[in-house]
């Protein structure tokens, strides 16, 4: 299964991005939060919350649907600051 951890929707109103009114509980704060090119807001992986949620999420479709496997894209933006992009 194709998943996506390195990023995630931008747009208020179907999403993680601002669910608690808050801008900084799943995501960075500030630029470093913000994916240019991409439209989309970065994960704050130092949270216990974010990876708590991202990890249960992968465990769900584990279990839920028996993938044997994951493809993670995006996985630069997810080990660099510059996103791979430099």
């Amino acid at each position: 299964m194709d998943i996506v951890y390195s990023h995630a929707s931008n747009n208020v109103l179907d999403g993680l991005n601002m669910f608690d009114g808050t801008d900084g509980h799943y995501f960075h704060t500030g630029s470093r939060g913000h994916h240019s090119v991409w439209d989309s807001r970065l994960f704050n992986y130092g949270s216990w919350e974010v990876l708590r949620y991202l990890l249960s999420n992968a465990r769900w479709w584990l279990e839920e649907y028996k993938f044997d496997g994951y493809r993670f894209d995006g996985v630069t933006s997810m080990m660099y600051i510059h996103h791979g992009l430099q």
